[in-house]
């Protein structure tokens, strides 16, 4: 029974990763084509919540439970597609986490904006196109991972 807890706690905390993923950059995206301060603030504001509340317990949830799951089953973390599903962990960790950090700045100088009566300044599109650009490897990193998880490939 606990191997079953577990798989169904690390599926669903790939599925959370991913699709948390997917829907903050989708509406990110919308909101910064929408041009609008107000409207890009308040989606901000909702998605940081939501990478703390959801991504940041996936993200610790994760590991505990992979590494439950591989002990329980006889793997070794070396074998070849876990040890590239950590390492490709590892390089979704190093975009995500400055993307966090993007987005509470965004937010930021949205709010400043509005406060103001402003045009979103010159740092915020530098912003948007940087945490556009770090979202292509970690989305490419997750799904990867989704990959090696569900095929383990021996290489």
């Amino acid at each position: 029974m606990l191997y079953l807890v577990l798989k169904y706690l690390h599926v669903v905390g790939a599925a959370v990763l991913l699709g948390t993923g997917a829907g903050i950059a989708f509406f990110m995206l919308l909101a910064h084509l929408g041009g609008k301060p107000q409207v890009i603030a308040g989606v901000a504001r909702i998605v940081v919540t939501a990478d703390f509340l959801f991504t940041a317990t996936a993200v610790v949830l994760q590991p505990v439970t992979g590494t439950a799951l591989a002990h329980m089953m006889g793997y070794s973390l070396l074998e070849p597609w876990i040890f590239w599903s950590i390492v490709l962990y590892l390089v979704t960790g190093a975009f995500w986490l400055p993307v966090v950090w993007m987005q509470m700045r965004m937010r930021k100088l949205a709010e400043n904006a509005v406060a103001e009566g402003t045009a979103l300044p010159p740092a915020y599109f530098r912003l948007f196109w940087t945490w556009f650009a770090f979202g292509f490897p970690a989305f490419g990193a997750v799904a990867a991972i989704f990959w090696l998880m569900i095929a383990k490939p021996s290489f």
